[in-house]
């Protein structure tokens, strides 16, 4: 059997659409979007397309979609750019479950003078609407909520959070990477008035994404120089990626709900499975997920064995733990959802994707099943 992949919250591999529309793009097309002649027209002309696709998925209008190299850049971009206005005075709301990109530039805004103001989720993994709304200070500058964690799978109450925002006039800044093509995305409805996306985590390629800022919301250029992207960031567009990003919008739009229901019954199939396997346990299973995301642990047994021992047997999976200073750590994400140091270690987190099959769920149930038996016998040894 052939190598199976089941990480696909990490990335994603390109979708058919996205790969035909950027290969003329690598080879006999070509030009910069800023020449005025007719091979730079084009390329603007292949730019805009992607961003109509992008904002047709969203909800949007082209215009309020800024393309970034990445899911951290427009984040950065945003937190830079309110801290910037406040003078780095005031404070900023970050749930406990954010990305780094988030809570590592809150941290460093932080350093320059600005409040941060932490809020832990429930035991279900989901931030409380009413935890956050309490957090909410005269002087809050920004609320950063995701949309879906890219651990366990839990679906967050950004609209909730931001209707409560925006009757104070704090603007609120959504991480939804781990969302957009999974589940879906109107940013009228979230209310949000910044949003971010990546391509690479739904089958789009690696060093495309894009930011959803408001109609009316202001935003600084992170990167200054030429005039692209209405000047909020500046730089010449990386033509290739931005056409595979609309591709992979157009994919998503066109696929929807029938890509999330197989996924669901992917990620379900998976999960009923788990019953040949005494203790494992189903982490968040009673919230609202992603379609595709299981997040298991199996008391008894190394996660990061769990994890080398599948990759050997062809299974690409993920744990519930980080390499620092050369030591296993548990997710900090994970500690912070209530998690004991144990159960995070002890967990997996497996994430279905379009091309994954019935037959791939029934093997790897199988081999899961055996190396969870194994582990635990030699942990009980040693």
């Amino acid at each position: 059997m052939q190598p199976v992949y089941l990480d696909h919250n990490a990335t994603t591999p390109l979708h058919p659409w996205a790969r035909a529309a950027m290969l003329p793009w690598l080879g006999e097309r070509w030009g910069n979007p800023s020449s005025r002649h007719a091979f730079g027209q084009a390329a603007r002309g292949a730019v805009e397309e992607a961003r109509e696709e992008v904002a047709a998925l969203l909800g949007a209008r082209p215009p309020e979609v800024v393309f970034t190299g990445s899911g951290t850049e427009a984040n950065n971009a945003v937190l830079e750019h309110v801290g910037e206005r406040a003078g780095w005075r005031g404070a900023i709301v970050v749930s406990a479950l954010e990305h780094p990109s988030v809570r590592e530039g809150a941290a460093r805004l932080a350093r320059r003078g600005l409040r941060v103001v932490v809020v832990s989720p429930g035991g279900d993994g989901v931030v409380p609407a009413e935890a956050v709304v309490e957090a909410l200070a005269p002087d809050t500058r920004l609320v950063c909520l995701m949309l879906a964690h890219n651990e366990l799978g839990t679906l967050q109450p950004v609209a909730e959070v931001a209707r409560a925002c925006r009757e104070r006039g704090v603007p609120l800044l959504c991480d939804a990477v781990q969302a957009v093509g999974k589940v879906a995305v109107d940013v009228h409805e979230l209310g949000a008035d910044y949003l971010t996306l990546g391509a690479h985590k739904f089958y789009g390629p690696l060093g495309a994404a894009a930011l959803w800022v408001r109609k009316g919301v202001e935003l600084e250029g992170l990167l200054v120089g030429g005039g692209q992207e209405r000047r909020r960031r500046a730089g010449t567009e990386n033509v290739p990626a931005l056409v595979g990003l609309g591709a992979a919008a157009a994919a998503a739009r066109e696929e929807g709900v029938a890509r999330r229901e197989r996924l669901a019954a992917l990620r379900d199939r998976f999960e009923r499975g788990l019953s040949r396997i005494p203790g494992a346990e189903v982490h968040c299973a009673g919230a609202p997920r992603l379609p595709n995301t299981s997040h298991a642990g199996f008391p008894g047994a190394d996660g990061e064995a769990l994890f080398i021992r599948l990759d050997l047997a062809g299974f690409a999976v993920s744990t519930g733990a980080a390499c620092a200073s050369g030591a296993v750590e548990p997710s900090h994400t994970l500690l912070a959802a209530g998690f004991s140091r144990e159960v995070a270690l002890s967990s997996l987190r497996v994430s279905f994707g379009i091309a994954n099959t019935e037959e791939q769920v029934d093997a790897f149930l199988e081999v899961l099943a055996r190396e969870v038996a194994e582990v635990r016998r030699l942990m009980e040894v040693a």
